[in-house]
């Protein structure tokens, strides 16, 4: 008899799991008619029904969430050191330019031009560093946010989340940000709407 009631129950599990996969489905092709026409041409059927079957339990939604929360502290972290850098920049320049407003002031006026073209000449060579300096801070900073992008792609395919896999192709990841969008929609629905809807 339990073996009867077991079946019941897994039976009725299995109805509840494809009625969910269902709503999940449908949600998404709802959603996808949002997207620009080349992108909905790119989403099939197999590949919308095979994102809902990985959002069916829900842990899709909590690692999309976590990656988010991780991407945005990274984001605030190298946007914070380019912030220190160019305060770093704005001190060197104005202590540059004190000093050479002092030397200028005790400077013999005959001395004046030649003092003015080696201050411009120490000028160019600080301009020039900062230059440098901000232009290897920006590589750091794309080279990073490559890493993360690549850190979550790596992720969400060993999830089995459809359409995710390590890739630079610029085709590609627009896609993906349009899934990662999709799954994210479907999030808030379903905080609007409650679990039971979805």
């Amino acid at each position: 008899m339990d073996r009867y009631a077991a079946a019941g129950d897994e039976a009725a599990e299995r109805a509840r799991q494809q009625e969910r996969h269902y709503q999940l489905l449908s949600a998404l092709q709802s959603l996808v008619k949002e997207l620009p026409s080349s992108f909905q041409q790119r989403l099939s059927y197999t590949t919308l029904s095979d994102l809902a079957l990985a959002l069916l339990d829900g842990t899709v939604f909590e690692i999309v969430q976590g990656l988010l929360e991780i991407q945005h502290l990274t984001e605030k972290s190298l946007y914070n050191q380019r912030l220190r850098l160019q305060n770093e920049h704005r001190v060197l320049r104005q202590t540059l330019r004190q000093k050479h407003l002092e030397a200028q002031q005790s400077c013999r006026p005959h001395n004046v031009p030649v003092l003015q073209a080696a201050q411009q000449r120490e000028l160019e060579a600080m301009e020039h560093r900062i230059r440098e300096e901000q232009q290897a801070m920006d590589r750091k900073i794309v080279l990073e946010l490559d890493r993360k992008v690549a850190d979550q792609q790596s992720t969400l395919e060993k999830a089995g989340v459809a359409g995710f896999y390590v890739t630079t192709n610029p085709q590609e990841l627009t896609l993906q940000m349009n899934l990662l969008e999709l799954i994210r929609k479907l999030q808030q629905r379903g905080c609007q709407v409650g679990k039971a809807a979805l």
